[in-house]
């Protein structure tokens, strides 16, 4: 792995990147909420002792929904050792980008909070639409995905999500929605498609909160990545 000064647009930095995008997600994300990698404006990288290898970026984080961009600068270090683990991120954003989805999120949150039949497969589907009254529930999958794509990610990684296969909630709890997902993730690296199950409850003050992550056997089925965002 090079050293020093990288090239914004080579894996290296890309790469470090991705789980810059990742982290913040599972910090920030909602289902009015989903942040996007725009650019990587710099990208340092250094060996720390026996700890890892640090990244030290300049990028630029898009709001998938508003469109607006804002710079971010941070740091990822993908640990070393036999057993994989998490990169160790800190990312400081100037402001969020749209930070006014309050309204939207309280009525959702309404809306769903006393329905009990939520039941949706594919999204986006086998011609790549996703209905509107579902985008913020492929947002929010997306946002709960990321806590799998952060803890999966590595030097070797690119993690996007590429499908919602199902989407089932299930029975409010302690004033929160919860969910069963059912999401297709692409590596770009190797161009696997991989299948996690994620339980998970939502709400506008609390945010996503990962409760079970499973990832399930391989499937032979031909799937294309929709949306690799």
């Amino acid at each position: 792995m090079a050293t020093g000064e990288l090239n914004p647009n080579h894996y290296p930095a890309q790469r470090a990147a991705k789980a810059v995008q990742h982290y913040l997600n599972t910090r920030y994300g909602s289902p009015y909420r989903v942040l996007i990698l725009n650019r990587v404006h710099s990208g340092f990288a250094e060996d720390v002792a026996d700890s890892g290898r640090k990244y030290k970026l300049e990028i630029s984080v898009q709001d998938l929904i508003s469109n607006k961009t804002e710079k971010c600068t941070a740091e990822v270090l993908f640990p070393r050792g036999e057993q994989q683990r998490p990169p160790q991120v800190q990312a400081s954003l100037e402001e969020l980008p749209n930070t006014n989805t309050k309204a939207e999120e309280e009525a959702l949150f309404q809306k769903y909070k006393t329905n009990q039949s939520l039941l949706t497969e594919n999204l986006p589907d086998s011609y790549g639409h996703i209905d509107p009254d579902m985008e913020p529930f492929w947002h929010l999958g997306s946002t709960a995905a990321s806590f799998i794509m952060l803890s999966e990610s590595t030097e070797n990684t690119l993690y996007n999500m590429a499908q919602v296969a199902n989407v089932t909630q299930l029975e409010t709890e302690n004033d929160q929605l919860k969910f069963d997902y059912h999401v297709l993730l692409h590596d770009m690296i190797s161009q696997e498609i991989i299948h996690w199950k994620l339980l998970f409850t939502w709400s506008p003050p609390e945010g996503v909160k990962v409760l079970q992550m499973e990832k399930l056997p391989h499937s032979h089925h031909n799937e294309t990545p929709q949306n690799n965002n």
